[in-house]
């Protein structure tokens, strides 16, 4: 599994921005697919996730004004940022995750893009 995260850049607080995680791969509709960030100083935290079927979870920071979202078709996972902070600029890093997809083989990671909100 290859993973390939884009979208990121620069907005102003209280704007979107989407991000695009696309996976290699034939089997990307059986595993869930994860966003995690990392700000500056600080260590990487859980943003979201969702699973194969559709199911979503958040991190509290970002319930109701983030989105995690999902094409199989297309091998792609999204994560829909609306009414952004300050505190959400990170690297955002896309991720399939062994300890919740067991059929992978190992931990796999994308390679990280920037999103930066100004006041």
């Amino acid at each position: 599994v290859q993973l390939q995260a884009s979208g990121g850049g620069m907005v102003q607080a209280g704007g979107s921005l989407r991000l695009s995680c696309a996976a290699s791969g034939r089997t990307f509709s059986s595993y869930s697919m994860n966003w995690f960030r990392q700000a500056p100083g600080k260590e990487r935290e859980f943003v979201a996730r969702i699973a194969g079927s559709g199911g979503s979870t958040y991190a509290d920071s970002v319930k109701g004004r983030f989105t995690i979202f999902r094409d199989n078709a297309k091998n792609t996972v999204y994560l829909q940022m609306d009414s952004l902070k300050p505190e959400d600029t990170a690297v955002y890093y896309c991720a399939a995750l062994r300890r919740y997809s067991p059929t992978l083989p190992r931990d796999y990671w994308g390679q990280g893009t920037l999103v930066t909100v100004s006041s």
